[in-house]
């Protein structure tokens, strides 16, 4: 008698693993188990502050524009380059947006359309040496972090130019109250509503097309109890986030940092464009070979990085209520420090975005309760520096020894055999030169 199939019945430990990763992937799961360890330790030793609505308001308001900088620099990385000007980009488009407001009698709406026109002619700039004139970008974005920076000091005249209140609100204004008396900031129980709603039609859907495609879903229990995790933390922090005094909630900034993380996912998972950045990334001759135009693809992602700065930029100097000299300053160092601890490699064809923000989280909450804790900002940046030289010095030394790597871990999933074949669309594995994409032309 035949042993029954125990992929289908009972328990199963990938069943267990299929709650944190669709399919049995385990990516991000290393990094996010981190982040949950540290945001545990840190609410231990500070007390309950940490996650006091206060506080998170605070983390997602003043880290805001440096996750969406990993956003854009993830996607740098990824197609093996690296861009130093970012903060001297934001600080240039902080000091023309300002000054056109104040100076030229813009309007904050179209100040905003100026401030994303010079991010874009910047980013076309440097872009342009990367992919066509073939300077690496190590060297094109140091001359433009010098650049921009003196560039910033000259329009400026290394002065402070305030912004109007309707600028503000972008980098520290709130979802707004309206509606009865809940106790609760309606707008922000609202969109924790609509993002539980998502959550549960995603996994009906996911369960729907693979039954379709004829493979196996994953067990039912496993879905009710990974939608019920996500939807339970989405309603604690909408309840976290809108529980606060009156005029506070879940601040605008975060908002435009989720709708980016949505876009941005989406485009490195499921478009041409996401598929052809990893390509050149991991095998840009093999890339080349497929049909890949890499210039192209070097050109945009570089013009991207330097969009997505002007946007935070904008957000941090609306936060400040004023433009700067010294805005922006270091940084460049944050977001790269975000997308290497959340996963991508120095290499280059692996990282997702979702990994970078994670890993973004990570530092926010560690310099967060350290600053809490009255640690000094010398210490904090020490403390920084060792975390991910430690963590990457770590990693490396496994790998190196075929031993247990966590980057592995949150790029490739532990799977051996047919069952290390990510079903996940996240899976940020870099392209098998010797295969080739169907996405590709040609």
């Amino acid at each position: 008698m035949s042993a029954p199939d125990s992929t289908k019945t009972g328990f199963q430990f990938r069943d267990l693993k299929n709650i944190f990763g669709n399919g049995g992937s385990l990516k991000q799961f290393g990094i996010l188990a981190a982040l949950i360890v540290i945001i545990l330790f840190f609410q231990w030793w500070t007390n309950g502050t940490t996650l006091s609505p206060g506080n998170v308001i605070n983390i997602v308001q003043q880290y805001s524009y440096i996750l969406i900088l990993a956003i854009g620099m993830v996607m740098v990385i990824i197609a093996g380059h690296i861009d130093l000007s970012v903060g001297s980009v934001a600080a240039l488009v902080g000091i023309v947006v300002a000054m056109s407001m104040r100076d030229w009698g813009f309007p904050w709406y179209l100040a905003i359309v100026l401030g994303l026109v010079v991010g874009a002619a910047i980013g076309a700039w440097q872009g342009f040496w990367v992919a066509y004139v073939g300077v690496p970008a190590f060297i094109v974005t140091l001359a433009g972090m010098l650049l921009w920076r003196g560039a910033n000091q000259f329009i400026g005249d290394a002065d402070t130019i305030p912004v109007p209140k309707e600028f503000v609100y972008i980098g520290g204004g709130y979802l707004p109250e309206w509606g009865p008396d809940t106790g609760y900031n309606n707008s922000t129980l609202l969109l924790g509503i609509i993002i539980s709603a998502v959550l549960v039609y995603n996994e009906w859907r996911g369960r729907v097309t693979r039954r379709k495609m004829g493979s196996d879903p994953v067990p039912l229990w496993v879905s009710i109890v990974r939608v019920g995790i996500l939807v339970a933390v989405v309603l604690y922090a909408a309840t976290l986030f809108g529980g606060y005094r009156e005029g506070t909630s879940f601040p605008v900034s975060g908002v435009i940092l989720g709708v980016l993380i949505l876009i941005y996912s989406f485009v490195t998972r499921n478009t041409i464009l996401g598929r052809h950045i990893y390509a050149v990334g991991g095998n840009r001759h093999a890339a080349a070979l497929s049909g890949v135009k890499s210039k192209r693809v070097d050109f945009l992602v570089m013009m991207n990085m330097s969009i997505l700065a002007a946007v935070a930029g904008m957000i941090f100097v609306a936060r400040s209520q004023a433009s700067g000299p010294f805005d922006g300053t270091g940084w460049e160092l944050d977001a790269i420090a975000a997308v290497f601890i959340g996963g991508a490699a120095v290499a280059g064809g692996v990282g997702t975005v979702v990994g970078s923000i994670i890993g973004g989280l990570v530092m926010a909450v560690l310099n967060n309760g350290l600053v809490l804790k009255g640690i000094g900002s010398d210490q904090v940046q020490m403390i920084k520096g060792l975390v991910l030289l430690v963590a990457v010095a770590i990693d490396v030394y496994n790998k190196s020894q075929g031993r247990f790597s966590l980057i592995d871990l949150i790029t490739r999933g532990r799977g051996k055999g047919k069952d290390s074949v990510s079903t996940d669309a996240n899976e940020s594995v870099r392209p098998d030169a010797t295969k080739p994409d169907p996405t590709l032309p040609g």
